[in-house]
């Protein structure tokens, strides 16, 4: 198990170039599967998810070649999947390596659209609570998929799908990763699929995009109701993906925390929705110059008031709202403002648990219940001083990491694998802008 050692008090200043977008990373290659032609991905990011699911198709024969690598670590590939042998599914290995990522089950849509089955372990991923597959599994039950679920084969799926039809499908949430793996496999079903309460994120746009590029014929791209028209076969197309805007939040709040100018670069500024804005509800001042993001060196940022003077609260939504995966480094961020902010994690019960390790770092926070934190800004009254810690999941572990970059003397987080599963060599990034992290 590796750990971080970070020397606090630290005020950086540079530029960051946001990687490639995980949660688009995930989707993107999952789609490769659905056609034997090339398909050229750019800007896929270098973190431990993607190179497993990267892996994972190699497995499956997929042809895999990295065709460049960029400077800030993003990649391009070329992929190939004429040759996929579908027995990999029933081997041990696979087995392992695909409840080790949550990743994994978007690669059930392709494999059922073009393979006519699938196989599938119960996934794993971030410990933050109850995250349910049943979108998936009834989208693909609703266009005729066949499920068995063994438990004495290690919990393997078993999924039939000589027979997958278009039909219409009110999904009862609008899950991202269940949108887009039912929209994979609506693409080569036979006739018309409609899929009401649709996620509309702007990595299922992207998806949606490269699949019409493929000769997919999908309508109602941007809104939660998707019209699919079932086609033959795909064909190879080239994608290049989006920044990450998780990673362009945690920057923002990064440079608020710790009194640091900050440049963010391509940010592809219009596809962020209202992250600036409720940014900007902290009292976090930022300018928009062309696609790049620059928030000064800021000593003191006041959190806004509603306008009938109640206590700001941020929660999250399905897109357009606020995205949960930004709700930790919100929390964090606030810990040095002026005022008080009622953070509001609706989608996950059990993403706020790394709550106590900030109190023990100083902040002023009450968890409320597993779902609802507030939190007393400090307004630099006091510092942060740093302690041991270990990452939970990849968000809390980003925001511990940027308390731990604002603190008073040196902190040490452990199990930074989850850092490193969605942030890409995130201690040598900021170290060239000023940090001090030692990986160890």
């Amino acid at each position: 198990m590796a750990s971080f050692r970070i020397a606090g008090d630290r005020r950086l200043k540079g530029e960051l170039f946001p990687q490639g977008a995980k949660n688009e990373a995930l989707q993107i290659l999952c789609a490769v599967l659905l056609t034997s032609e090339p398909v050229i991905i750019h800007n896929i990011p270098n973190i431990r998810d993607v190179n497993k699911l990267i892996e994972l198709l190699g497995d499956l024969r997929v042809k895999v070649e990295l065709l460049s690598s960029t400077p800030h670590g993003d990649s391009s590939y070329r992929f190939q999947a004429d040759d996929v042998d579908v027995d990999v599914l029933d081997t041990e290995n696979y087995r392992k390596k695909a409840s080790a990522l949550r990743g994994s089950v978007m690669l059930l849509g392709p494999m059922l659209a073009r393979f006519k089955q699938g196989r599938i372990p119960r996934p794993g991923g971030d410990k933050i609570g109850r995250r349910r597959l049943d979108t998936h599994f009834l989208g693909f039950e609703k266009l005729g998929a066949q499920f068995n679920y063994d438990a004495n084969d290690g919990g393997m799926y078993h999924v039939d799908a000589s027979h997958l039809k278009g039909t219409y499908m009110l999904l009862d949430e609008a899950s991202v990763t269940g949108t887009a793996n039912v929209l994979m496999a609506a693409v080569l079903a036979e006739g018309t699929t409609t899929i009401y309460n649709a996620a509309c994120e702007p990595y299922l746009q992207q998806l949606s995009k490269m699949l019409n590029r493929m000769g997919a014929k999908i309508s109602g791209i941007g809104s939660n109701l998707l019209t699919i028209e079932g086609v033959e076969k795909l064909g190879g197309t080239e994608h290049t993906m989006l920044p990450d805007m998780i990673e362009i939040g945690s920057f923002i709040g990064l440079a608020a925390m710790t009194q640091s100018e900050i440049t963010i670069k391509n940010c592809r500024v219009p596809e962020l929705g209202i992250i600036p804005n409720v940014f900007g509800r902290l009292g976090i001042k930022m300018e928009i110059r062309n696609d790049d993001i620059y928030v000064p060196a800021q000593e003191h940022y006041q959190i806004e008031s509603f306008l009938d003077g109640g206590m700001m609260t941020i929660s999250d939504a399905p897109w357009p709202g606020f995205t949960p995966d930004l709700l930790s480094i919100i929390l964090v961020t606030a810990i040095q403002a002026q005022g008080t902010v009622l953070v509001h994690q609706k989608m996950f019960e059990s993403r706020l648990f790394f709550v106590d390790k900030l109190i023990e770092m100083g902040a002023q926070m009450i968890l409320c219940d597993p779902h609802r934190a507030t939190v007393i800004g400090l307004n630099r009254q006091q510092q942060l001083k740093g302690i041991r810690m270990s990452s939970p999941d990849i968000r809390a572990g980003v925001a511990l990491l940027i308390a731990s970059l604002s603190a008073q003397g040196d902190s040490i987080i452990d199990n930074i694998e989850q850092i490193d599963r969605g942030y890409q060599n995130i201690d040598l990034r900021l170290n060239a802008i000023g940090a001090q992290i030692e990986r160890i």
